[in-house]
């Protein structure tokens, strides 16, 4: 068993489109080109995905971050950020945006865990009238 981080390439459009079935193929195969997916494996095995969006097409903001129900609490989420996190401060990157719905408790735990600091909410804006509240985090 090997795990490893990388960022997804064209090779990877099926395991992405597993992962992410909120956007459209073509914007996913555009992210994969461009270093905004980043996958985590077990030998072959898709077990982490982390989708990177740019708000304003500035600042970089966390659209999406799953991890196998199996391989939860053992650190993948970090990693995966961490990797993220290294990349975006090689390009002269400061600070990394992340969400969560005002409602979900587990994932704003996790958000606080990895250092990222409370700093908006947009009520609301999810299905069911449910607000989200918006992090940052100083790379």
């Amino acid at each position: 068993m090997s795990i490893t981080i990388r960022f997804g390439n064209s090779g990877d459009s099926n395991d992405v489109l597993i992962g992410d079935q909120h956007i459209p193929k073509h914007i996913l195969s555009w992210k994969l080109q461009n270093q905004e997916i980043v996958l985590a494996k077990d030998d072959e095995d898709l077990i982490g995905y982390l989708r990177v969006e740019f708000l304003w097409s500035k600042f970089p903001y966390i659209g999406l971050i799953m991890v196998h129900p199996d391989y939860r609490g053992k650190g993948l989420g970090k990693g995966m950020l961490q990797y993220v996190e290294e990349h975006l401060k090689s390009k002269g990157l400061r600070k990394i945006y992340s969400s969560s719905q005002v409602n979900e408790s587990p994932p704003q735990e996790w958000h606080r865990k990895m250092g990222f600091k409370e700093c908006g909410i947009i009520n609301g804006i999810n299905e069911g009238n449910i607000g989200e509240v918006f992090f940052v985090k100083e790379l």
